[in-house]
């Protein structure tokens, strides 16, 4: 499965709860959010250190780690249909689709069990949001991550961009970005870059090797890469699924 959109393409060590606090507060008010987390969401959710699925009637999973997680990436929980299907459709709970969770769930899910009326005010929504981006990874050094990006385009040649990669030579080429990435598509902490369109991955790629991007090894490795290996890596992990 394929996901539309601007995907970002990352090579990162984790980052500490500092630099996770700074990302959140571009959001908004993370101490705001934690009073509504807890007023609005915590009879149901937990998040933090020893947070656990919930049991109960309506509960629901924990939510660390959530940003750019995979929807319904747990094993161990229980999930309705509603998101399940979500999760056969290639959903991941970027910034924009926790947003539109949060104003109304079973607009964005439906069949979800979430017994949630939503929140009607863009700002509460984004204090709860910051408050929740404190407990999920950041990828270092990489100032356009998610949650909080700012979409910086690279413009490329019709050229470059009708050039068909070869999977195979991508699969090849793959390796260095496999220590990191997994070819599953299941998150363990660094984003998914299976599935992608192949244009997304290629403008990701220029962008580092134009140093549009700020990440010094993405821009190292991307450096290396002909426009013929980069469509051949596009190639390769937009298959994956």
């Amino acid at each position: 499965m394929r996901f539309g959109g601007v995907a970002l393409f990352v090579w990162a060590a984790l980052v500490g709860a500092a630099q996770a606090e700074e990302t959140a507060t571009a959001i908004g008010d993370t101490d705001r959010g934690e009073r509504l987390f807890f007023q609005k969401c915590g009879s149901c959710h937990e998040v933090g250190d020893g947070a656990a699925h919930g049991t109960g009637e309506g509960e629901g999973p924990h939510l660390n780690n959530i940003f750019d997680r995979k929807i319904a990436q747990f094993e161990d929980f229980a999930y309705s249909e509603g998101i399940n299907r979500a999760r056969r459709d290639g959903m991941v709970w970027n910034l924009a689709n926790l947003d539109a969770y949060l104003t109304n769930p079973k607009l964005l899910v439906s069949g979800t069990n979430m017994n949630f009326s939503g929140m009607e005010e863009a700002k509460d929504r984004g204090d709860v949001l910051a408050y929740l981006r404190q407990f999920s990874s950041s990828p270092q050094d990489i100032p356009e991550a998610a949650p909080t990006a700012v979409p910086q385009e690279v413009a490329l040649s019709p050229e470059i961009l009708a050039i068909v990669g070869d999977p195979d030579y991508g699969e090849y080429l793959s390796t260095e970005c496999t220590t990191c990435h997994q070819t599953s598509g299941d998150y363990d902490g660094i984003p998914v870059i299976t599935g992608w369109y192949d244009e997304d991955f290629v403008l990701a790629m220029h962008a580092y090797k134009r140093g549009i991007r700020k990440h010094p090894v993405m821009q190292m490795m991307a450096g290396r890469l002909s426009d013929e290996e980069i469509a051949a890596l596009a190639s390769y992990f937009g298959a994956l699924e």
